[in-house]
């Protein structure tokens, strides 16, 4: 089947891309400091020159104490940070791409030791103690107003810098997405209760984002229903539940749903074909991003433990046909593209049996 559908180009307003080919958010952890070097810049920018449309850049922290989670990983706050990230983004323009920061926090998932300063616990919608010590600290209204405007001045930097939109990091049980759940919040102010309610502080920070960066430039809202910590979870399980958790995030602000699931060609509720894409995008009439084991024969997870797995190039027969059906708009592939930079200049000429395989060893250097 022609893979033309991937190589038509995409408008929204001010965001024109040359390809529907998106580059998934994948943490690298190659960031000494927090802040992007050579090695970085020529990551990002090889994927740019082979054919990747869009850019989205591994999770980047903001400017809140508590918002890293992990070593070495980039921030998008301090003069030299944006001073790398803004190298990133002249480097991916002058190959014709188009990029985006994804902003993070990751909440209670962050532990007592880590960097930049071990004292700080993780911070979340509700609080938890450990042996007379607190390790998540249940965030005040002020702590919210503070990540709140974290996000806001981050995606101010990313259109001061020339970054070609944003995307908010909402999904896989980090701060965000830490709201959306009555396990992980269980507040009994305005910020807990029904969903619509743990959907409040979402809210805000699209709103205040959108009030950072003015009406026209793109901000991108990632979600899951699955989770780091219980891969069979559910937000919802209807689509009249989907949409009204989405339509208020879509009124606040959001122009593009990226719809992370673990496998794109699943249905995402009994009696239709459509995956979480297909379904976003008919609730919401937003465009929307599908991913998911793009390209491989394997779902991700098995990939993630000591093994020696190879996970092959698969069809994208199947991704075409739905693409070109207009289920969904763009398509964000990860681990294909991170082994192999040419992945879409190699689809685009039909040499897919040159594509490389992924294995862990993958996630050992940047390529």
């Amino acid at each position: 089947m022609s893979s033309n559908p991937l190589f038509q180009p995409f408008t929204l307003g001010t965001l024109e891309l040359p390809t529907r080919v998106v580059m998934a958010p994948m943490t690298r952890t190659f960031c000494p400091g927090g802040v992007p070097h050579k090695g970085v810049i020529e990551y990002y920018r090889r994927r740019a020159a082979a054919g990747v449309g869009l850019v989205i850049t591994e999770g980047t922290t903001v400017d809140h104490k508590a918002a890293n989670g992990y070593p070495n990983v980039p921030r998008f706050h301090g003069e030299d940070a944006l001073a790398g990230w803004k190298k990133v983004v002249e480097a991916v323009h002058a190959e014709g791409g188009r990029i985006v920061p994804q902003l993070w926090h990751v909440g209670s998932v962050r532990r007592l030791g880590t960097e930049p300063d071990a004292s700080v616990p993780g911070y979340g919608p509700s609080g938890k103690s450990k042996d007379g010590q607190v390790v998540v600290h249940e965030m005040t209204h002020d702590d919210i107003r503070e990540v709140i405007a974290a996000f806001a001045q981050a995606a101010r930097d990313a259109k001061a810098i020339g970054m070609d939109g944003v995307e908010i990091h909402g999904a896989h049980g980090y701060l965000i997405d830490q709201f959306f759940w009555a396990t992980s919040n269980q507040r009994d102010d305005e910020y807990g209760g029904d969903l619509a309610q743990r959907s409040r502080f979402a809210i805000e920070l699209v709103q205040a984002v959108r009030a950072a960066v003015g009406p026209d430039f793109p901000i991108i809202f990632r979600f899951s229903q699955w989770k780091q910590q219980d891969y069979s979870a559910r937000l919802v399980e209807t689509p009249e539940a989907l949409a009204a958790f989405l339509q208020p995030l879509a009124d606040a602000g959001v122009d593009i749903f990226h719809c992370s699931t673990r496998r794109f060609w699943e249905p995402e509720f009994d009696g239709s074909p459509l995956n979480l894409a297909g379904w976003t995008r008919k609730l919401t009439g937003k465009p929307t991003i599908t991913v998911g084991s793009v390209g491989l024969d394997g779902e991700f997870l098995q990939f993630m433990v000591d093994t020696d797995k190879v996970a092959k190039p698969a069809s994208l027969e199947g991704l075409l046909q739905r693409l070109g059906d207009e289920e969904f708009d763009l398509v964000a592939v990860g681990r294909a593209l991170l082994v192999d930079a040419q992945w879409a200049q190699k689809v685009r000429e039909g040499r897919e049996e040159e594509i490389l395989p992924f294995s862990r060893e993958a996630l050992s250097s940047l390529t």
